[in-house]
């Protein structure tokens, strides 16, 4: 599943095969330019820049789309100075969204592990992207901030109005958010729908479950 990510976001180019992003073959392009269109990616292990401040960490992916040139952030000049003003500003209400502003003027490195995860989500969206890719956000989360975190990725789909794809394998996390389900085993795609039909799949159950009558929402 993450080598599909991989291969979408320019990390691995494709073997064999198209990718096709509205009615365009992205297949092939680097990381760059994937992002250039408008699809980003978190990853399962964190990546963020730890001995930068929360604060830097975003602006960092707001720099992917300044707009003064070369000569202006040289010269630190007018150009420059405004828009440097105004990344700054987006990203603190972006870190507010997050509850991260607290935070701002730490090293990314010195969050707890729950606060990284969100850090690097909230990194991908100031990218301003249409399509986000998250790799298994909840993967070592607790209860509680695996539940926090499954309503802030609703509320990130509703204020930004994007798609998500998911990898995830936790199943409240999953049932709780997505519209539409797709169950990988072992490589091989063996369902796809909405929660409540896969929730009674019988394939599914069974493949991941081992067993035929209990819920898969609740596991």
């Amino acid at each position: 599943k993450t080598t599909v990510f991989n291969v979408i976001t320019g990390i691995y180019p494709p073997t064999s095969g198209e990718i096709f992003c509205q009615k365009e073959n992205i297949g092939g392009l680097p990381s760059h330019k994937i992002t250039q269109k408008g699809i980003v990616r978190t990853f399962q292990n964190i990546r963020l820049f730890p001995a930068l401040t929360v604060l830097e960490n975003i602006i960092i992916a707001y720099h992917f789309r300044t707009h003064y040139s070369i000569l202006s952030g040289i010269l630190r000049d007018e150009n420059y100075h405004r828009e440097e003003e105004e990344m700054s500003k987006q990203a603190m209400e972006l870190l507010r969204l997050f509850d991260l502003h607290t935070y701002y003027n730490n090293p990314a490195g010195s969050l707890p592990y729950g606060e990284q995860r969100k850090l690097e989500i909230a990194r991908a969206l100031a990218t301003k992207p249409s399509i986000l890719l998250l790799d298994e956000p909840a993967a070592g989360m607790n209860p509680y901030e695996t539940i926090k975190l499954m309503e802030l990725v609703k509320k990130i789909k509703e204020d930004f109005q994007l798609t998500i794809f998911l990898i995830e394998h936790h199943m409240q996390f999953v049932m709780g958010i997505c519209e539409r389900i797709m169950v990988m085993d072992f490589g091989v795609q063996i369902a796809e729908g909405t929660p409540e039909e896969i929730q009674k799949n019988p394939t599914v159950i069974g493949a991941y479950l081992g067993e035929e009558k209990k819920d898969v929402k609740n596991s």
